[in-house]
């Protein structure tokens, strides 16, 4: 069920009103049961996988407090194990019998073994990886292990967040199912912003923007160097206006039960250097890599070698959770790279003065727009369906292939400019005003927050694409 559909406005419309209306102790069971008919509108059949690690991870958790010595570790990693062994099975399998038999065929030899014909479950990644970090602070003591089977299932299955994130902690989330949680105005209120914000920039901007983007990149190897640096850099927003759209449809439809996950995004494209972008960039997997992966092999607390080496598994790891293809791989090597190469230059620039003089705003500009430039010439290979094709639009972009400049139809270009300077103007209030975030939405004036409400809601409906497409990060 995608959030951009009618079905799910129906389906919202219907859970919200009859949660508040359910003893307190039995709402668990509508979002549970909402929560399982939500998923199975996508493949009835992959809630099964999910049902055989919530119960694995739900009795290793249990296990894990009760046991002592190297048991505890045991149980720990029969939990990571059984997680990490679905996610391999159906989503890297392939991918990676793929390079046996590349790697066999290059030494004349045949590989026998089948590949396997089964479709990736929605949001596996997601829901794995926030059902690994059960567990893990379980063995760290930092959590109690949930009791309540129906609660714990809820945890990995809470309907906003179950497809696309954010991947959620179980300190922040589980104590909030056992709270009371009343109906509020203010929760209401705040959490439809949240929602049509998220709904602006999903139909809006991100799929406006990928019809543009589709026609260059279906077509690359015809277009020129501005066409195809344009559509890279319009991918850059269109899949930040996407993701961070689903985030805010998430956070919203929680909200107004009373519900706070995480803030998955800070203005990612008001970042100074890859570092910082990736401090305001899918908040909760970053995070995750960090404590759960870089901190035990030991973070920035070893030599120069082992610290390089550290950052790179990280961002090659952060490339494979997205995709099994090479290009996210690549997309990982070249953002641990730049970030690498930013912490070379930050280095230098402490001894050397000249390079640490601030030119105010000039310097902040320069400093966004190389940073934006880095990350969209990182994304073609995100975007891209190969190796080789990346590798061809980067070339013609870095040689400056020459040729007719692609618009596509003025209509949308005209469209795709005001929405992007919508979106950029909000942020930079949101960015620099942080105490006056949706001011537009919160206006003391009630007739600015009712036009405000009904302009947006136009725009939706008038030149929005509602053409009910899938969120990118769904494929994760």
């Amino acid at each position: 069920m995608l959030f951009n559909s009618i079905q799910f406005i129906i389906f919202f419309a219907v859970v919200t009103p009859a949660y508040f209306l359910l003893p307190d102790k039995q709402r668990w069971k509508l979002l549970l049961a909402a929560s399982c008919y939500f998923y199975m509108t996508f493949v009835p059949v992959y809630l099964l996988i999910l049902g055989f690690t919530i119960i694995v991870d739900y009795l290793a958790a249990i296990l894990i407090e009760n046991a002592k010595g190297k048991s505890r570790k045991l149980y720990l990693i029969l939990s990571l194990c059984a997680n990490l062994g679905v996610l391999i099975v159906f989503k890297y399998y392939n991918f990676l019998n793929e390079n046996l038999s590349t790697v066999l065929g290059s030494f004349g030899y045949q590989n026998h073994v089948p590949f396997l014909s089964i479709l990736l479950p929605i949001g596996l990644s997601f829901h794995t990886f926030q059902a690994m970090s059960y567990t893990i602070e379980v063995y760290r003591g930092n959590q109690k292990p949930e009791k309540h089977f129906g609660i714990y299932a809820l945890y990995v299955m809470f309907y906003p967040q179950l497809v696309a994130g954010p991947i959620e902690r179980p300190q922040n989330i589980l104590p909030q199912f056992h709270e009371k949680h009343r109906y509020s105005y203010e929760n209401l209120r705040a959490g439809l912003h949240l929602m049509l914000w998220g709904f602006f920039k999903k139909v809006v901007i991100a799929d406006r923007l990928a019809t543009y983007v589709d026609a260059v990149y279906n077509n690359s190897d015809k277009h020129s160097a501005p066409s195809l640096l344009l559509a890279s850099m319009f991918f850059s927003i269109q899949i930040y206006c996407d993701f961070s759209g689903y985030t805010d449809i998430a956070r919203g439809a929680a909200k107004i039960m009373g519900y706070d996950l995480m803030i998955n995004f800070r203005r990612p494209y008001f970042s100074k250097s890859i570092k910082e972008f990736w401090q305001r960039w899918h908040i909760s997997l970053s995070t995750w890599f960090r404590d759960y992966v870089y901190k035990p092999m030991g973070g920035n607390r070893v030599s120069k070698f082992f610290f390089y080496r550290n950052i790179l598994t990280i961002f090659i790891l952060s490339g494979l959770w997205h995709g099994a293809n090479w290009t996210f791989i690549l997309w990982g090597v070249l953002h641990g790279s730049f970030y690498l190469i930013g912490t070379f230059l930050d280095g230098i620039k402490k001894k050397i003065p000249l390079f640490n003089i601030d030119l105010g705003i000039v310097s902040t500009l320069y400093h966004i727009g190389v940073t934006f430039l880095l990350v969209s010439f990182a994304r073609i290979f995100f975007r891209s369906t190969s190796i080789e094709q990346g590798f061809s639009i980067a070339r013609n972009i870095l040689t400056w292939k020459s040729g007719p400049f692609f618009l596509g139809p003025k209509a949308n270009m005209y469209y795709s400019i005001v929405v992007i300077c919508i979106l950029f103007m909000v942020e930079i209030y949101q960015e620099y005003y942080p105490e006056g975030q949706f001011s537009l939405f919160n206006n003391r004036y009630k007739l600015v927050r009712h036009a405000t409400y009904v302009t947006m809601v136009l725009m939706v409906f008038l030149i929005g694409v509602l053409n009910y497409s899938q969120f990118i990060y769904f494929q994760f």
